[in-house]
């Protein structure tokens, strides 16, 4: 497990030196992240799968109004007997073995969650497409937000995680096409996944990191 040390850029997309990044959570080498892909999968699969409502229904038999009555007799008409016109072959009927409410939520524990994530950090700080930017941004401005992220990231999908308190930042960043933001306690294994490249603001590099060290 190599150290690892990625480049800080500064609002013009010029170099402002460097940070140095823990090796457990940005050095993990190629080898040991591909090993570890299925167990990223598994986590990416329980996030989309917990994300899922479950409310979907339909009406069976026993929920269906009407068709208390037999359609016709039972012998004599020279066609098939019926019960009911709720049943299923008949327009407006019940619907058999269909959707009903449930809960897709997987089991994932926290120390899973945290091995995937940083896994996926890992990879993307390998291939090169992790970095860190000092918007610096006194007041909001997606020009100036924009202007900071092109050099370093073009018009690739990325995901921006910043600090708690940046809301200047935020509301720079928010607007842009190719840009997914979210706050660095919030950042998951989905959201690097997804993403062509992962940019960490300077605060929210910070932040990111301390939090590791406390957890």
């Amino acid at each position: 497990m190599a150290n690892v040390t990625l480049n800080v850029t500064d609002a013009t997309g010029q170099a402002a030196g460097t940070v140095d990044a823990p090796a457990e959570v940005f050095g993990i080498e190629f080898d040991d992240v591909r090993k570890h892909v299925p167990l990223v999968h598994q986590v990416v699969i329980a996030q989309l799968a917990a994300a899922r409502r479950g409310t979907h229904a339909v009406k069976n038999r026993a929920r269906i109004s009407g068709g208390g009555k037999k359609p016709y007799k039972q012998k004599g008409t020279g066609r098939a007997r019926q019960g009911s016109i709720r049943a299923p072959q008949f327009a407006g009927g019940a619907v058999v073995h269909g959707p009903v409410p449930r809960d897709y939520s997987q089991r994932t524990p926290k120390k899973m969650k945290a091995a995937a994530l940083r896994y996926v950090l890992s990879d993307r700080a390998n291939a090169g497409r992790l970095h860190v930017v000092d918007f610096a941004l006194t007041e909001p401005s997606t020009k100036k937000a924009k202007a900071a992220l092109v050099p370093v990231v073009s018009d690739r999908f990325t995901t921006v995680v910043l600090g708690r308190e940046e809301l200047n930042t935020y509301l720079s960043v928010r607007n842009l096409r190719t840009v997914h933001v979210l706050f660095a306690d919030q950042l998951n294994t989905y959201d690097v996944v997804t993403a062509e490249d992962v940019v960490f603001s300077k605060e929210g590099y910070e932040a990111f990191v301390n939090g590791k060290k406390e957890a």
